[in-house]
């Protein structure tokens, strides 16, 4: 079966190829850049990308079964700095996608991967549900929820078979830290720096930290057991403040004899308090759920990292 993985270069992507070729897929990952990640899976075709290059789209495009959406230009941080150009390098790339997919005669789905850690903004309970009003307080989350309504449009009005996924904080080896995005590799990269890991607020935001392999397993579930015209949360049920995050990593830290400095500064405006989601919906639907426990996923990250830094080093 062709699956065709848009934006699939990059920290989700890699693990999710590798997930998609295990299962016996052909996998093509079609990515903005010129030349081929070399940490990308030799298994997998890469292809160079241009959203507005229609004959080259339907080209790459005509014999794919699957469609994995995975791309997006910019990051919450970034996008407050630059709303507009948030819209114009997400939103109309995605519709350009919908109008060409909606001609391709063998899709069977598409997958559409949003942003549940955005775009619900301050949550009236916990864990969150996909019946939850979504109510975004940020350029990245108002341009996810966006997409996510143009899908459904398309969906409804041109019968593309659309799933949509919403991740939790997504965390892992491999992410990069001092992205904008990512508070466990931040953390781990400043204290492998020996420097003080910000916190806004007392004890930090309170997240839904799900590690990438699962997201992975996630959007295969969805995509091979799921109707189209559904949304599903990707998360584990549990919050973790920064604080708890760190007071995790601080236990790896002193093992190996790396201080942790926390700098606690005012909270930030356009930080919701608390963001976790219930993965109840796609649990009752396939029977995923998140494996990977947070202490097992911090200590990958951490060996690995520290590995990276001393071979740098």
């Amino acid at each position: 079966m062709q699956t065709c993985v848009i934006g699939g270069a990059g920290f989700i992507g890699g693990y999710l190829v590798d997930a998609l070729l295990a299962s016996g897929r052909d996998v093509t990952v079609l990515g903005r850049r010129q030349e081929r990640p070399g940490s990308m899976n030799v298994a997998a075709r890469y292809q160079t990308f241009d959203f507005e290059d229609k004959i080259g789209f339907r080209q790459h495009m005509a014999d794919c079964a699957e469609i994995v959406d995975l791309s997006y230009a910019s990051v919450p941080k970034t996008s407050f700095s630059a709303p507009l150009f948030d819209i114009e390098s997400n939103l109309p790339p995605f519709i350009a996608l919908l109008e060409e997919a909606k001609h391709l005669p063998r899709l069977r789905k598409l997958v559409v991967t949003s942003s549940g850690g955005t775009i619900y903004g301050p949550a009236r309970k916990l864990p969150i549900t996909e019946e939850c009003e979504t109510r975004p307080i940020s350029p990245y989350g108002i341009t996810k929820l966006a997409i996510e309504r143009y899908a459904m449009m398309f969906h409804l009005l041109a019968s593309l078979p659309v799933t949509i996924v919403r991740p939790a904080n997504a965390y892992g080896l491999g992410q990069k830290p001092f992205s904008g995005q990512g508070f466990v590799a931040t953390a781990i990269g400043h204290i492998l720096k020996r420097e003080p890991v910000t916190i806004f607020g007392e004890t930090g935001t309170i997240r839904d930290y799900i590690h990438v392999r699962d997201i992975a397993a996630g959007i295969l579930c969805a995509m091979e057991h799921t109707s189209a015209g559904e949304i599903y949360n990707l998360g584990t049920g549990v919050g973790h403040s920064n604080l708890e995050v760190l007071s995790k990593l601080g236990v790896l830290a002193e093992r190996d004899e790396f201080p942790i400095t926390i700098d606690c500064v005012e909270p930030r405006g356009f930080d919701v308090a608390a963001n976790v989601l219930s993965h109840e919906k796609l649990f009752r639907h396939t029977g995923w759920k998140p494996k990977t426990s947070l202490e097992t996923g911090l200590l990958e990250m951490w060996e690995g990292m520290s590995a990276l830094a001393k071979s740098d080093g």
